[in-house]
């Protein structure tokens, strides 16, 4: 049975205290990262990498970014969508000056270049909170997508405006570009999210996670004990925008190829991400998962059923799947307030203590 504790026993306290404390759920978590780098590859095609894997991964790590703010922090941003542009124009940008730089260097200095621009929109945050600073980060989104149709040094000086992904390439494979290949752009992306995922659990259960937690609970308080609200507050806007910023570079290069700032880099994705992340659950890694899960994976599911089954209209067809997805969205809000990951959590504890009363 899973979850089972019955003999699995701990004699140390770094033991006690792994992300996986219970044997199965190690056993459950591996057996996903065995399926998902070792299996999934040999089947994915060029339909399910660019409909279903990749979107989810990208907006998976776009989520993961703005939980460490608004979930651990506290401080409430509007801003994803401008700071996924920062990450796409600087990718373009890294790209095209050094054609021979590694892709994975490419992304995590995409990431930095993000981060610091997520410094400076994050200092209001040191005097304002709540609305206002939801209100502060809406206008850093306005303020970056004019300032990148404004200046055609972004764009390279193109007379459209779009910016176009270069061919790049890993051990001689293409990840990015016409000729790059499914399952390479999805391990690509794959293991970006693995690992950055790896990186912010072991961030939010250490001593920087527990300041940001502290100032998300009473910021005085925590102010009071010897935390520092400018450290803290910084700090998680440059590691959210860090996490943003490589989502942003990943949706330009690897998922969409081309983009367009406004089109692509809109305030629906800033309201998309922040669904992602109040579905999933506020202050969970795995509630980011959930989350990106359920808002880029349900919609194909009604596309394919409404459109390929039934035979609807498309534009009939795209407009039941917003009320579909709206209803199941407030319906999930009342149901379970904190999010599919509290929903999981209390499933867990319910298989830990059946066959018991709960």
């Amino acid at each position: 049975m899973l979850y089972r504790e019955a003999g699995d026993f701990k004699t140390t306290y770094r033991a006690d205290e792994q992300t996986f404390p219970i044997r199965s759920e190690r056993w459950l978590f591996w057996t996903v990262m065995v399926l998902a780098f070792a299996v999934v590859p040999f089947f994915i095609n060029d339909y399910w990498n660019k409909a279903v894997l990749v979107p989810f991964l990208v907006w998976a790590l776009a989520a993961l970014g703005l939980n460490i703010l608004t979930g651990y922090c506290g401080q409430v941003s509007l801003g994803t969508g401008g700071f996924m542009a920062v990450g796409a124009f600087a990718c373009y940008k890294i790209m095209t000056a050094f054609p021979d730089l590694n892709m994975f260097i490419v992304v995590v200095l995409s990431g930095f270049v993000t981060a610091g621009v997520g410094i400076l929109f994050g200092l209001p945050s040191l005097r304002i909170k709540g609305f206002y600073l939801a209100v502060a980060t809406l206008a850093a989104q306005f303020f970056l997508i004019w300032v990148f149709n404004k200046f055609p040094w972004f764009y390279n000086y193109s007379a459209s405006g779009q910016i176009t992904a270069p061919e790049r390439t890993i051990l001689g494979i293409a990840v990015t570009g016409p000729n790059s290949l499914p399952w390479a752009t999805y391990l690509f992306c794959l293991a970006i999210v693995f690992v950055f995922a790896w990186v912010a659990r072991n961030l939010t259960r250490g001593r920087i996670g527990r300041s940001w937690m502290a100032i998300r609970d009473m910021d005085i308080a925590a102010e009071i004990i010897g935390v520092s609200p400018l450290r803290a507050k910084l700090s998680a806007f440059a590691v959210s925008s860090f996490y943003i910023g490589m989502a942003g570079a990943l949706f330009f290069s690897v998922y969409l190829g081309a983009a367009e700032v406004t089109e692509a880099f809109g305030i629906d994705k800033s309201f998309l991400a922040l669904f992602m992340v109040i579905i999933g659950g506020l202050g969970s890694i795995l509630g980011s998962f959930l989350g990106a899960g359920f808002l880029v994976l349900l919609p194909v599911l009604f596309k394919n059923i409404m459109v390929n089954q039934f035979g609807w209209p498309t534009d009939v067809a795209a407009h039941l799947q917003i009320m579909l997805i709206g209803g199941l969205i407030i319906f999930f809000l009342i149901v379970e307030p904190h999010g599919l990951a509290q929903l999981w959590r209390l499933t867990k504890e319910k298989l830990r203590l059946w066959p018991f009363p709960y």
